[in-house]
C-alpha cells in the first residue's frame, strides 16, 4: 500500500513541478534578458547567435528557479490532496505526514543533487560562454543600414548620405561621402548615383559611383597657403573595410579568471592561492617598514637613566639639533615619512584587493551549497503549508508561495550584498536565506503534523467572537444563620412586655 501512496504523491507532484520550473525560469530569464535588448538591436545578429545568447543567459538562473518551483508545486500538490479529502483519508487510516512526505524528500534530496551539479560544472561552462558571446556582440558595430537623407556615421572616418535607395538596396541616388582627414577641410565625393555591393569574404564594402566630383584640399593647419584640388569623374570606386561590423570570436581564456567561471575543486585552489598572496603581501610589507625604520628593534633610549642628559630631554627635538644639521635630518624624516605613507597605501590597497578577491571566490563557494540546500529547506514549507491551506490550484497557494519567495529572495539578495561590501561574512551572507527559513519549515511542519487550523478563518473568527463576548457576573448569596433565631427572640420580647 505503501508503494501506491508514493507513486500517488510523486504523480501529483511531477506535473505541477514541471508547469512551475518553466513558467518560473522563463520569468526569470525574460526579466533578465531586458537588460541586453539595447546592446542586441540593430546589429543585424543570426537566429543562431541569439539562440546561443539566450541559452547562455538562461542557464544561469536554472540554480534559482529550481528551489521556486519546488515551493509552488509543493504547496500545490499538498493543498489538492487536502482540497479533495485524500489527505484526510491517509491520515485517519494511520499514516503519518512525514510518512506521506518521505518520497517527496527523496525526489527534494535528488534534485538538490542535480542543482548542485549544474551549478558546479554547467554554470560556470555557460556563464564563460555567455561572457565572450556578450563581449562580443557589445563591440560589434551596427548593422549597415543606409537610410535616406540621414548621415551614416558608423564607419569610422566617414560619413555617408544618399537622397534615394531602391527597394533593392543597392542602387543609391545623390551619394555624398564626407572623409574625415587630419587636414583643415575634409575631403568630399559628391556622385549622382551609385552602386552598393559588398565583398565575398564580407569584410569590404565597395561604391561605384557615377556623374560625380571629389573635393580635396592639401595642407596642415600650420600652412598659410592650401592646395584645393577638384576632380570630376564618370565613374570611381570606393572600399570601406567594414571588417568591425562583423561578430568577433573572442577566446574564452580571456575570461576565465573570473570566479563565477570556476568549480568547486578550481574554487578551493584559487582561495588557497589568494591567501598565500595576501600573506606575502603583509610579509613584505613588514619587511620594508623593518628595513626603512632600523631603530625598532633597538632597545629603548636609556638618556633618561643618565642624570647629566635629563635637563637635555625636556627640550625639543629641533634643540637637540645642531644648526648645520637640523634642515638635512628634518628633510630626511620627512622623506622617510612620505615613503612609509606611500609604501603602507600600496601595501594597503593591494592587500584590501587580495582580502576581496578573497571574499567572492568564498561567497560563489557557498553559493552553490546554498541554493542547492534550499530546494530541501523550501519544500519543507512547502509542503506543510499545502496540507495546511487545504486549498488547490493557483489561487491561495500562488499568494503563499509568492510571499515566501519574496522573503527567501530578499534574504539572498541582502545576503549577497552584505558579502560584496565586507559587511559580513561569506558564510552567513550566502546561508542566511537558508538560516532563517528552516525554522519557519521546523514550525510549519511540525503545525501541519498536529493538524494546525493556522490559516483556518473560521478558527479566527471564532477567536475574535470569544474575545469580544461580554463577562457575565454571577452572584452567589449566601444564607445568614443566625436571621431566624434574631426574628422569634424579638417576638418573645415584645410579648413579654
Amino acid at each position: 500500500m505503501f508503494k501506491k501512496l508514493d507513486l500517488l504523491i510523486i504523480r501529483a507532484f511531477i506535473g505541477p513541478f514541471v508547469a512551475t520550473f518553466f513558467i518560473t525560469f522563463f520569468v526569470l530569464m525574460m526579466q533578465n534578458l531586458w537588460k541586453y535588448i539595447d546592446d542586441l538591436v540593430g546589429k543585424d545578429l543570426e537566429l543562431i547567435i541569439i539562440g546561443k545568447f539566450v541559452v547562455y543567459a538562461g542557464a544561469t538562473f536554472l540554480t534559482l528557479a529550481m528551489p521556486i518551483a519546488i515551493l509552488i508545486s509543493s504547496i500545490m500538490t499538498f493543498g489538492n490532496l487536502g482540497e479533495s479529502f485524500e489527505l484526510v483519508a491517509i491520515k485517519s487510516s494511520g499514516i503519518s505526514l512525514l510518512r506521506f512526505m518521505r518520497p517527496l524528500m527523496v525526489v527534494s534530496l535528488g534534485l538538490c543533487v542535480v542543482t548542485f551539479l549544474f551549478a558546479n560544472y554547467v554554470i560556470p561552462y555557460a556563464t564563460l560562454k555567455f561572457k565572450s558571446l556578450y563581449y562580443d556582440i557589445l563591440y560589434k558595430k551596427p548593422a549597415l543600414d543606409l537610410k535616406e537623407g540621414t548621415f551614416y556615421t558608423h564607419i569610422p572616418g566617414y560619413a555617408i548620405k544618399v537622397a534615394k535607395k531602391e527597394k533593392t538596396g543597392n542602387k543609391l541616388t545623390d551619394v555624398i561621402i564626407y572623409e574625415q582627414q587630419p587636414q583643415p577641410q575634409d575631403n568630399a565625393i559628391v556622385a549622382k548615383r551609385g552602386v552598393m555591393t559588398l565583398s565575398p569574404d564580407k569584410q569590404f564594402l565597395e561604391f561605384t559611383l557615377y556623374d560625380g566630383t571629389r573635393y580635396q584640399e592639401r595642407g596642415t593647419s600650420m600652412d598659410t597657403t592650401t592646395e584645393f584640388i577638384r576632380i570630376g569623374f564618370k565613374e570611381y570606386r570606393k572600399l570601406f573595410d567594414v571588417r568591425s561590423f562583423q561578430l568577433m570570436n573572442t577566446n574564452d581564456s580571456f575570461f576565465r579568471n573570473d570566479q563565477k567561471m570556476l568549480t568547486v575543486v578550481q574554487l578551493d585552489k584559487a582561495i588557497d592561492t589568494l591567501k598565500r598572496t595576501r600573506d606575502t603581501v603583509l610579509q613584505k610589507f613588514r619587511r620594508e617598514w623593518k628595513s626603512q625604520l632600523r631603530y625598532m628593534p633597538l632597545p629603548d633610549s636609556i638618556w633618561a637613566k643618565v642624570p647629566s642628559l635629563k635637563p637635555i630631554t625636556a627640550k625639543s627635538f629641533r634643540q637637540l639639533l645642531p644648526d648645520s644639521a637640523r634642515m638635512y635630518v628634518m628633510n630626511s624624516g620627512i622623506s622617510l615619512i612620505n615613503g612609509l605613507r606611500n609604501t603602507q597605501q600600496f601595501a594597503g590597497s593591494e592587500y584590501e584587493t587580495k582580502t576581496k578577491d578573497i571574499r567572492l571566490n568564498e561567497m560563489e563557494w557557498h553559493r552553490k551549497f546554498s541554493l542547492s540546500l534550499a530546494c530541501l529547506v523550501l519544500f519543507f514549507i512547502g509542503a506543510p503549508l499545502g496540507s495546511i491551506i487545504r486549498k488547490g490550484g493557483l489561487g491561495m497557494p500562488l499568494v503563499v508561495a509568492i510571499v515566501f519567495f519574496l522573503l527567501f529572495h530578499l534574504l539572498y539578495v541582502f545576503g549577497e550584498k552584505f558579502v560584496k561590501e565586507g559587511v559580513t561574512s561569506p558564510f552567513f551572507g550566502m546561508w542566511l536565506s537558508v538560516l532563517v527559513l528552516t525554522p519557519i519549515g521546523v514550525f510549519l511542519t511540525y503545525k501541519a503534523m498536529h493538524d494546525s487550523q493556522l490559516f483556518n478563518k473560521e478558527y479566527y473568527s471564532r477567536l475574535i467572537k470569544k474575545l469580544r463576548r461580554p463577562k457575565t457576573t454571577r452572584v452567589i448569596s449566601t444564607p445568614v444563620p443566625n436571621a431566624a433565631k434574631t426574628d422569634t427572640e424579638s417576638t418573645d420580647i415584645e410579648n413579654k412586655a
